[in-house]
Formats: C-alpha cells, structure tokens, sequence
C-alpha cells in the first residue's frame, strides 16, 4: 500500500518542521509543534519526535526546557528549502500556524508566577501587556500558595475582565465612591 500523505520521508518531516519553526512566534513545546505539524497524514508523533530530536542534534533546532525554537542554521535551511514542500501543506501549515501564534502571542502578553517567601508567604506576580506596552503589573502577598495558584489561573482566564475590575474599582475609590 502507498505511504498517505505527502510527507513520506524523514528529509520530508525535517522541511516540514523548519518550515513551522520558522514561522512561529516564539518558542514552542513539542506538542504545539505536533499540532500544526499533524496537517499531513504522513506525519505521526514517533517520527516527528526522532526529526526533532535528531534535528536538535545538529543545530537546526533549539531546545530550552520544554521549548524548540529554530536556530540561524535552521532558518537559513528553511529559506533553501521550503518550496520543496507542496503547496497544499504549506497552505495546511499556515491556517495551524494562525491559530498557534495567536495563542503564544497571547501567552506572552498575560503573565503570572509565584515566588515563595522565606516567611512561608507566597508573592504573586501579575503582568499584562497590549503589544509590548504593559497594562499592568501587580505583586501581591499571598497567605497560600494553592490561593496564589488559583488566583494566576483566574487571572489568565480572564485577564481583560479583571483589569477591567480593578480599573473600575479604583475609579469609584478615587471619586470617593464606595464599592
């Protein structure tokens, strides 16, 4: 039976995965990759960890933590190469690569960690920007770290709703309103 889909070698898979690592916008975890990358029937998960792995392995791609990005080595290969990929995955790519990059775009404006304190406190950092020009940053001491962690995760599910909050709050203190 013959191979599905277009990519149907490893030299395949490597253009592939430059071609999505060039066009990201910021570093990605593997299973961000697999997602745009699953826009062939060729590509499955094994495979693609072996390419990246190997890929790393020969300065194409970066690993930092649990994050790829591509190198210069890696971008110059892609420029070369990337029209070697049929058009109809590239375009696959680019409609996954949308939704990806606005999730990291995303992921980079609104930020929160925990640092604890040596007096069994726990700090709570709070930052979010609109296109690299912050909104707000809060740091706020928190009794529990489980409350801290809730508290970041409620801010990341709606960090326009409660900047909007605060605004408001504030707003009606200042007028010497009472909430």
């Amino acid at each position: 039976m013959p191979p599905i889909g277009f990519i149907q070698s490893e030299l395949d898979l490597k253009l592939l995965v430059l071609y999505i690592m060039a066009r990201t916008a910021g570093p990605v975890t593997f299973l961000q990759l697999l997602e745009v990358a699953l826009c062939d029937a060729g590509v499955d998960y094994f495979s693609l960890t072996e390419a990246v792995e190997h890929m790393v392995e020969t300065g194409q791609l970066e690993r930092k933590e649990d994050r790829y990005s591509i190198t210069e080595n890696g971008l110059r290969n892609s420029k070369a190469c990337e029209s070697s990929l049929p058009y109809s995955v590239r375009m696959h790519c680019d409609e996954n690569l949308a939704t990806l990059n606005d999730a990291l775009r995303q992921e980079d404006q609104i930020q929160s960690s925990i640092r604890d304190n040596k007096d069994g406190t726990h700090t709570l950092f709070l930052h979010l920007d609109d296109v690299g020009t912050p909104l707000f940053q809060l740091e706020l001491l928190v009794p529990d770290r489980d409350l801290a962690a809730q508290m970041a995760k409620a801010f990341k599910k709606d960090p326009a709703g409660v900047y909007h909050d605060l605004v408001a709050l504030l707003t009606i203190r200042a007028n010497g309103g009472e909430s």
